[in-house]
């Protein structure tokens, strides 16, 4: 069984680092002449699956737009995550789920274990209750070659305040996370491969703000804030330094404005950018 980290690695190699986010925000379906419902939520999705397919390696769904919609929400998405890695794409659920003991092993069977509707290759999570409250997950994750992506540093204001704050030791708390979650890798990870439990650090993040140095061993960065939001392919060193080459280049605006008819060109065009970063 091929790691998830592995995985990232062989796809960076086959497609570059561009990740394309699967987003229908209300605003986006009417863009694209849809109408605000499950159906159309689909649609959307399996439009962008198709449009991704061979031109990038990794897709990730933003699990709130789909779920907004309740249960006929959920089919939708169990339906696009299944066209996805029936079309060779790694699926990232963009679902940051956060709890403890029982509760979160739920999360992560729901969305890790093999032969779920909502099965994916790997789910984003929130550490705030603890990173050990994760173990259940990461543990499952390692028995099934799944990936977990645990937020560390994000770029949103309102995260500032918790996630600079100083811990005991001096480290920041962002820096903390990394740290434990980077001393499981160690101990779980071949060497000379890639881990499967990343991070994920907003693109424009100041990484000395945050408290934040490389780590080893190399795992995936989740790095949302390409494109719309700022930052540009050829600032993954300087924002990520010498990991820039372990960095998943999420786009999700910046690709869907371009609608239907052009989003195929759209991905090809913005994938290019990303296939000379150093791995």
């Amino acid at each position: 069984m091929t790691s998830f980290g592995q995985r990232v690695r062989a796809a960076f190699g086959s497609h570059g680092q561009l990740c394309v986010g699967i987003d229908p925000h209300a605003h986006l379906l009417a863009e694209w002449g849809m109408d605000a419902t499950a159906c159309a939520a689909r649609d959307f999705g399996l439009r962008v699956v198709e449009a991704a397919a061979g031109r990038v390696g990794i897709v990730k769904p933003q699990v709130s737009f789909f779920e907004r919609y309740g249960s006929a929400g959920f089919v939708a998405l169990e339906t696009v995550i299944a066209a996805a890695r029936d079309a060779g794409l790694l699926v990232i659920a963009d679902a940051k789920r956060g709890d403890i003991g029982t509760t979160m092993d739920a999360y992560a069977e729901a969305w890790l274990t093999p032969g779920s509707p909502l099965e994916v290759d790997a789910v984003t999570v929130s550490p705030y209750l603890g990173v050990g409250a994760l173990d259940g997950t990461f543990s499952l994750a390692e028995r099934h070659g799944k990936g977990v992506f645990v937020l560390a540093a994000t770029s949103n204001p309102e995260a500032l305040t918790l996630q600079r704050a100083q811990v005991a030791a001096g480290r920041t708390v962002s820096a903390d996370v990394v740290r434990e979650v980077s001393e499981r890798n160690a101990r779980t990870t071949p060497e000379g491969e890639w881990a499967s439990l990343g991070f994920v650090i907003g693109a424009t993040v100041d990484w000395t703000d945050a408290g934040l140095q490389p780590f080893s061993p190399v795992a995936p960065i989740l790095g949302p804030g390409f494109g719309h939001q700022g930052a540009e392919p050829h600032q993954l060193g300087e924002r990520f330094g010498a990991l820039g080459g372990a960095v998943i280049a999420s786009e999700s605006r910046s690709i869907l404005s371009a609608g239907p008819g052009d989003i195929a060109a759209r991905i090809a065009e913005r994938a290019a950018l990303y296939t000379t970063a150093p791995r």
